[in-house]
């Protein structure tokens, strides 16, 4: 017969051989359709850029010395299945974001896989769940060229309610020259694209900025 300090040994034995075995600490986020794969890290920021209707321009803020001040704030890089990967703002000087821009053009604008819904239960700040930061200058678009008319349709396009938006606040067309690009879709760090790569991209793919 066991002794009650051996027949205590066993039990707690045979209850860890019963639980389950752990999940994996970093799990990946399952495979989502119409997703460039992490090997794919040019598809993948032009996927972000197409896919996505807002996300967080930082700029040089006027108001405050200097510092930077990130700011929400709804874009379009054309029309649906048609990006360009150009990011174009409707923006006023009402708005600190527009103020800047015309004092200090040095800005970035971050966009996340997050909003999209296709992370999954994973949080944000994990390298599988996708993110992107273009850095450039935020430029005014002269509203009497072909770019403007393709900007405006395309930010109408995507945001119908911006027609409807006050005239006397006098929204113009920004758009960020891009010339430098961050992008994390895997462990391991940032990919490296260039502009041109990224711009040039999806020229002949319209599957990923449609899907």
């Amino acid at each position: 017969m066991l002794s009650p300090a051996r027949f205590g040994l066993a039990a707690a034995f045979l209850l860890v051989l019963r639980l389950p075995a752990p999940a994996p600490v970093s799990a990946a986020r399952p495979i989502v359709a119409g997703k460039p794969a992490p090997s794919e890290a040019t598809a993948t920021a032009r996927w972000l850029a197409a896919q996505n209707t807002w996300g967080v321009v930082s700029t040089i803020s006027s108001d405050l010395n200097g510092a930077p001040f990130g700011n929400v704030v709804s874009y379009s890089d054309g029309l649906p299945g048609e990006g360009h990967g150009i990011p174009y703002f409707y923006l006023t000087t009402l708005d600190p974001t527009a103020r800047d821009a015309l004092e200090d053009e040095r800005t970035s604008f971050t966009l996340s896989e997050f909003p999209l819904g296709t992370c999954g239960k994973i949080d944000p700040e994990n390298p599988t769940c996708s993110k992107l930061t273009l850095t450039g200058k935020l430029k005014l678009v002269d509203l009497q060229s072909s770019e403007a008319d393709l900007a405006k349709s395309a930010l109408f396009t995507k945001h119908p309610e911006m027609k409807d938006w006050p005239k006397n606040h006098h929204f113009k067309i920004f758009k960020l020259e891009i010339e430098n690009i961050f992008l994390i879709d895997w462990f391991g760090g940032p990919k490296p694209i260039s502009p041109s790569q990224y711009l040039e991209f999806g020229r002949n793919q319209q599957s990923v900025m449609s899907s």
